[in-house]
C-alpha cells in the first residue's frame, strides 16, 4: 500500500500520527526558547567580548602607533640637532686649528729669528776675535819676516800695528763680500 514503510499518507516528513506532531512542536518551543534565553545571551556576551577585545587590541595598536610615530619624530629631530651640534663643533675645531697653527708659526718665526740673530752677534764676535787674533799673528809674522828679509829687528809696535791694520784693510776690501 505505502512504497515506503514507515511513513503514513502525508509523506516521510509528517508523522504518522497528529500526537507526534504536537509533540514535536512543543519540544521545537521549548529547546526554542531554551536557545533564546539561555544560549544566545551567552553567545551575545561571548561576541560584545570579542568585540571589545578586538577594539581595545586595535586602540591600543593605534596608541601604540602614535607614541611610535612622536618618538620617532623626536629621534629625528635630536638627530637633526646632533648633526648641527656636530657641524658647529667642527666648526670650531678647525676655526681653533687654524689659530694654533698661526701661533706656532708665529713662535717658530720669533723663535728663528732670535736664533738667527745670537748667530749674528756669534757670528759678528767670532769675527772681530779672529780679525783681532789675525792682526796679531799676522803682525807678529810679519814683522818677523820682514825684520829676516831686511836683516835687522822691528820692535816698534805702533809702526807695526799701522803696517799690519792696512794690511788688513786693504784685505777685507779686496775680499768678495757677502
Amino acid at each position: 500500500m505505502y512504497p515506503l514503510e514507515g511513513t503514513g499518507p502525508l509523506g516521510p516528513i509528517l508523522p504518522d500520527h497528529p500526537s507526534e506532531f504536537v509533540v514535536g512542536i512543543v519540544l521545537f518551543f521549548i529547546i526554542f526558547f531554551v536557545i533564546w534565553k539561555v544560549i544566545m545571551p551567552r553567545f551575545e556576551k561571548l561576541y560584545d567580548e570579542r568585540t571589545d577585545t578586538i577594539r581595545g587590541g586595535i586602540e591600543r595598536a593605534e596608541s601604540a602607533q602614535h607614541e611610535a610615530e612622536v618618538a620617532l619624530s623626536q629621534y629625528r629631530a635630536r638627530l637633526a640637532n646632533a648633526e648641527e651640534e656636530a657641524a658647529q663643533i667642527r666648526d670650531e675645531a678647525k676655526k681653533a686649528g687654524v689659530a694654533i697653527q698661526a701661533d706656532m708659526r708665529a713662535q717658530a718665526q720669533d723663535e728663528a729669528s732670535r736664533i738667527v740673530s745670537a748667530a749674528r752677534v756669534q757670528i759678528d764676535a767670532e769675527r772681530s776675535e779672529a780679525l783681532e787674533s789675525l792682526r796679531k799673528d799676522v803682525g807678529s809674522m810679519a814683522t818677523t819676516l820682514a825684520g829676516r828679509i831686511l836683516g835687522e829687528a822691528l820692535d816698534e809696535d805702533t809702526r807695526v800695528r799701522r803696517t799690519v791694520d792696512s794690511f788688513i784693510t786693504s784685505l777685507s776690501k779686496d775680499a768678495p763680500q757677502k
